[in-house]
């Protein structure tokens, strides 16, 4: 847990500091055609666009959302970015998962002030950032990543936007396991999830919750295959499409690009491994598996009629009289 003397969440500012911009404070620089520039303003700063260079110096002591010019004379305005506009700046080593799917992964997993929460790999640091931001400032990330370049990305992004203090980093394969337990989820953003839900159990408590994001079709049957024999139920499998529309008065219409798949998302929670699992299955699978043995017994007793009537037996069973 962070020490609350030193630490506090970047992005929860005292009243006298809602304001106006302060040293220290992670702004956006929002220019007329709509670009993002998310920077740590430092009173020796600079930050560089197409538009000039916005010096430090001149946006503290601005009020959010009040117009600023660059060195060369272009408005803009310094407001304070969200969740998203943080996410989107980071850089770049892997793809990182999108904000709509980020959030509602937080959402379904059930995170806040003080959850802990375990993930595998970090990639670029995309979902790390929006997990500690949902756990701030009383809970951790323990985050997961087998290569070190990639490792060293997530590890400045996170420095950057000042979530450091609520996330511990591992560069280390999972073969092994996760270096925490006693998590309130796990989320796996790995090729072959399905292979580590024995590391999974023994880092969850009791009841906990598991999140995964695959591509594939092929990779979710595998891990949906995986839940009976490692005790996950309440197991459902979502996919989010979000459209943008042009917010324009006169032409309010969809917009030209959509994103068509980002991935699946699967959903589980563990429980007791003495529970039978085939109590807890969801209704549909209950009913297709009751399909199954039935065409299993239908197809059995044809079977047998068959070998009856080939060993000379009569062509039809005998029918019981009426009376």
């Amino acid at each position: 847990m962070p020490d609350q003397s030193e630490f506090s969440h970047p992005f929860s500012p005292t009243d006298g500091e809602r304001r106006r911009v302060q040293a220290g404070d992670l702004a956006m620089i929002f220019t007329s055609d709509y670009k993002r520039f998310v920077a740590r303003i430092h009173p020796e700063g600079v930050t560089h666009t197409h538009l000039g260079a916005f010096r430090h110096a001149d946006l503290i002591g601005a009020t959010w959302g009040s117009t600023v010019k660059s060195q060369i004379g272009y408005d803009a305005l310094v407001l304070q970015p969200s969740l998203t506009d943080i996410m989107k700046s980071l850089k770049r080593s892997t793809q990182i998962i999108y904000p709509k799917d980020a959030a509602y992964i937080v959402h379904r997993l059930s995170l806040r002030a003080g959850s802990r929460v375990v993930e595998a790999g970090t990639g670029s640091g995309g979902l790390t950032t929006a997990l500690a931001w949902a756990v701030a400032p009383s809970g951790m990330v323990f985050t997961h990543e087998a290569r070190e370049d990639i490792y060293q990305v997530a590890r400045e992004n996170l420095a950057r936007v000042g979530l450091s203090p609520f996330v511990k980093m591992f560069l280390c394969d999972i073969e092994e396991g996760f270096r925490a337990e006693d998590a309130d989820a796990v989320f796996l953003d790995v090729r072959e999830p399905w292979r580590y839900l024995a590391h999974v159990r023994r880092a969850l408590r009791p009841g906990g919750f598991f999140a995964s994001l695959l591509p594939t079709a092929n990779q979710v049957i595998e891990l949906l295959r995986a839940f009976d024999e490692h005790h996950f139920a309440d197991v459902s499998v979502e996919e989010l499409i979000l459209r943008s529309y042009k917010p324009t008065p006169e032409r309010f219409r969809p917009d030209d690009n959509l994103i068509g798949h980002t991935g699946y998302l699967v959903f589980a929670r563990c429980i007791d491994p003495g529970e039978d699992m085939a109590r807890w299955r969801q209704p549909e699978r209950q009913r297709y598996e009751a399909r199954l043995q039935t065409q299993a017994e239908l197809e059995a007793e044809a079977r047998r009629r068959a070998a009856e009537v080939a060993a000379g037996g009569k062509k039809y069973p005998k029918l019981p009289l009426p009376g």
